[in-house]
């Protein structure tokens, strides 16, 4: 392993983070019940409601995106409260697991690299009662997002919650939460936004809001989290340096403008998928479904994923994120997600180009910067 970090960081998170955004981290020590860190609050609030595109209450949470979501399933549902998760990848597993510990979860499954059917949905739904719904929007592990518009119809129809992990969705894709109907929607600070991790956020509908308790969780108390927030104020002492960063990054999304980030998002992920044709490679899910935030990739034949990524960075100081679970040595993933440029894609494919070309697989030399540089001339 190098000794210092690598060139090309192309995680799908954390993902590389701006030099304003890791200098807000240096500040001296703050008193985090001062009148100082209460400015800094009330920025991180009105700057998250944009964030979300909502207007009604959020919460900023020190903890990573899984913190999140505990503190949305346990503010909002009680133990014998039945809750449907959708499940089609490692994420959304993840978020049924965490269902079971606190709930009667029952899990709907889906082939991974297939997006979740809303018929099947309905099916279910009609079939059996349920308080809440969960799903995870964009399954990071596969590299597809879940059509949420006609999820969120179906779930609306039946009156039921709707609890979203967009943890690798918000600020990096479109999003309607109140139109749409989502109730509790949690984001993750090292994704889309490319702040450090460990914070963690969750927006919140009126009928959400109205239905949180505080009898089942203490620290991650949502209820506390959201009211101490629109006072300036936290419940718990926070990782006051990762809510400066955290600022920062919320500070530069908006310079950039929220639409505008979302359209270059798009704009990467077509140029990485025009990239990935270009090498005769395949996308792991089903291609109407590919994410804009990651690209989850097939390995051709006869490549071994370990040897693969340790070329990679070892060789062109590179750095791209394997499979998890079933999909363990069958993909790579990249992030274009954050403050990602045609640049950085343009290295991270330059790299794989030449360690693929090393390893066997034969294609066009060049023909994946060139798909990039094609797509950003013709934009």
């Amino acid at each position: 392993m190098p000794a210092t970090p690598p060139d090309v960081f192309l995680l799908p998170g954390p993902v590389k983070m701006d030099p304003r955004v890791l200098a807000a981290m240096a500040r001296p020590a703050m008193n985090h019940r001062g009148p100082e860190f209460k400015e800094v609050l009330s920025d991180i609030r009105t700057l998250t409601q944009y964030l979300f595109g909502t207007r009604r209450e959020v919460a900023v949470l020190s903890g990573s995106g899984t913190a999140g979501l505990e503190a949305a399933v346990t503010g909002l549902l009680r133990k014998d409260d039945r809750v449907l998760n959708l499940v089609n990848g490692k994420f959304s597993e993840r978020f049924h697991d965490l269902c079971r510990t606190f709930a009667a979860a029952t899990a709907l499954q889906f082939e991974w690299g297939s997006a979740v059917n809303p018929e099947n949905v309905a099916a279910a739904m009609e079939a059996e009662d349920f308080r809440a719904v969960t799903f995870c929007w964009n399954e990071t592990s596969t590299g597809l997002t879940n059509p949420i518009a006609d999820i969120s119809k179906v779930v609306k129809a039946h009156d039921a919650l709707l609890i979203v992990d967009g943890i690798t969705a918000v600020g990096g894709l479109e999003n309607r939460m109140e139109q749409w109907g989502i109730d509790a929607l949690v984001m993750g600070s090292q994704k889309c936004l490319a702040a450090p991790p460990g914070l963690s956020a969750v927006a919140l509908s009126e009928r959400a809001y109205a239905s949180l308790h505080s009898d089942t969780s203490f620290y991650l108390n949502l209820k506390a989290h959201v009211d101490a927030l629109a006072k300036q104020d936290t419940p718990f002492t926070p990782a006051v340096p990762l809510f400066l960063a955290f600022r920062e990054a919320l500070h530069r999304l908006k310079e950039e403008g929220l639409e505008n980030r979302i359209a270059r998002t798009a704009r990467l992920a077509d140029a990485a998928r025009a990239a990935i044709r270009a090498l005769d490679l395949e996308l792991f899910p089903d291609p109407r479904f590919a994410s804009n935030t990651v690209s989850a990739i097939r390995y051709p034949a006869g490549i071994d994923d370990a040897m693969f990524r340790k070329v990679l960075l070892e060789s062109h100081r590179t750095i791209v994120a394997g499979g998890q679970d079933r999909l363990k040595g069958r993909i790579f993933r990249i992030g274009h997600m954050g403050i990602c440029s045609s640049k950085d894609l343009e290295a991270g494919f330059r790299a794989i180009e030449a360690t693929l070309a090393k390893m066997g697989h034969r294609f066009e030399r060049g023909a994946a910067v060139a798909a990039i540089t094609n797509q950003a001339e013709n934009e």
